[in-house]
């Protein structure tokens, strides 16, 4: 069996290129489509012209040319796969021709982090990257809060590594179009880490679970009703993974997911919370899942003791 994990990237025999969404499978690889062979393509690779897809057209693109594998994402079989790229793999070669790469991997190596647990996923792993192609720099394990805090001290320094510009901080949060005010957004933002620039390019922290720490699937459950609760975090080790992942104190609700990126790293433990999502039901345990679509519509975490902090409530 193929060893895949989350931001991996797949090869299939068609030459379209995945990315991989989970750290467990259900027969086959799940994962979305980011990149198909197009002559009318924008990007290209070893003279073939390729098409990006977003989330919304992956799907369409995949129930018109591939519906056996369209669920929640996309499923490959593994039997499709010619290649499994993976992030770490990228790091010795963008060290030696990219620059901002090397920028990065030099905070992190100040920092004691090994070059092993680095990588280099999206548009650059691939090797389809364009001049308007941000850097979604890898960093497995708990060694990521370590990479964190050194990107945090290079951006206080003189250097490639800069903090993000308000233009930039505007144009992410339209993207994400989360519901709650721009102010708010900021201030859950200003502490997280793991967002920055180098050399005038956007690029972002990624966690990715070490081997050891995946340990079982994440099963869907039975969705119910939406609810809005206040709860205690107790734990937020995956706070930053993909789903983010808060244990929480509460007595309905045994953890909050987050399935959109604005909300990962959104509290810390011993924070209170209000989430609002849909309730889902797995087993004897019930969750709150925030994030059911990619512009979630009245869902979202916001951290009520940050706030409180900030003289924001």
């Amino acid at each position: 069996m193929l060893k895949t994990r989350l931001r991996d990237f797949l090869v299939t025999k068609d030459n379209w290129f995945f990315a991989v969404s989970d750290y467990f499978r259900r027969d086959g690889i799940r994962s979305t489509l980011r990149y198909v062979p197009d002559e009318n393509g924008k990007r290209e690779l070893n003279g073939i012209r390729y098409k990006k897809y977003d989330f919304g057209p992956a799907f369409e693109f995949m129930s018109e040319h591939k519906p056996e594998w369209v669920q929640d994402v996309h499923v490959v079989p593994e039997s499709e796969v010619k290649q499994v790229l993976r992030p770490s793999d990228a790091i010795p070669r963008l060290v030696n021709s990219d620059s901002r790469v090397r920028a990065i991997v030099k905070a992190l190596d100040l920092a004691g982090v090994p070059r092993t647990s680095m990588g280099v996923t999206g548009s650059m792993l691939a090797g389809l990257q364009n001049e308007n192609s941000d850097i979604d720099f890898v960093v497995y394990g708990p060694v990521w809060f370590r990479a964190r805090d050194a990107i945090t001290a290079a951006k206080q320094q003189e250097g490639p590594i800069e903090e993000i510009n308000e233009e930039m901080w505007k144009r992410i949060y339209t993207k994400r179009i989360p519901e709650i005010s721009f102010d708010e957004f900021m201030l859950h933002e200003s502490r997280k880490g793991n967002r920055g620039m180098v050399e005038g390019t956007y690029f972002d922290l990624l966690f990715v679970r070490e081997w050891d720490q995946i340990k079982e699937p994440l099963l869907r459950g039975k969705d119910t009703v939406k609810m809005k609760i206040e709860a205690k975090v107790t734990n937020a080790d995956f706070a930053f993974d993909s789903p983010a992942y808060y244990k929480v104190e509460h007595d309905e609700i045994d953890h909050v997911l987050s399935y959109t990126h604005t909300y990962a790293g959104q509290a810390l433990p011993g924070e209170l919370i209000e989430a609002r999502g849909i309730v889902e039901e797995v087993g004897d345990i019930k969750r709150l899942v925030v994030g059911t679509s990619r512009e979630p519509k009245g869902e979202w975490i916001r951290s009520l003791t940050w706030l409180e902090k900030c003289g924001y409530r």
